[in-house]
């Protein structure tokens, strides 16, 4: 996450309850996340330092600008955007799939770093079975 944000205390605050990602093309959380699963969240560069477990998942598949607004009007105070609504829909606007990731139960925890190496440095989103797999 972009540490200018402070998406993480937002997390831990209950501010943000919801993670949104917004994609042109279907990645990864997409068809992977699912109500149950643990997420652990980083700034990056940094350890891991919190997680909280998956409530529920939408997935909108080419949104239109009517899904877009409701999207918005809906979730937009419990996704917690760092930046003023009409930039964040211009920034999304042309963008094809979202997904809304509810939050529950964050929780700090004793940081860790974890192993991206067949993951990608720019990878935003891996969905493991078990963070065993990439902690050191």
């Amino acid at each position: 996450m972009n540490p200018k944000w402070k998406l993480i205390s937002k997390i831990l605050s209950w501010e943000k309850i919801i993670e949104s990602r917004w994609y042109i093309m279907k990645i990864a959380p997409r068809d992977k996340i699912q109500s149950g699963d643990t997420v652990y969240f980083k700034d990056a560069g940094q350890l891991v330092t919190a997680c909280a477990t998956v409530a529920k998942v939408l997935q909108y598949d080419h949104y239109t600008d009517e899904d877009l607004h409701e999207i918005f009007n809906i979730y937009a105070e419990s996704i917690a955007f760092s930046s003023p609504l009409d930039e964040v829909y211009q920034s999304v606007l042309l963008k094809k799939y979202c997904i809304l990731v509810f939050l529950k139960h964050p929780k700090k925890i004793t940081p860790f770093a974890i192993d991206k190496t067949w993951y990608g440095n720019a990878s935003a989103w891996i969905c493991i079975d078990d963070i065993e797999q990439i902690r050191i």
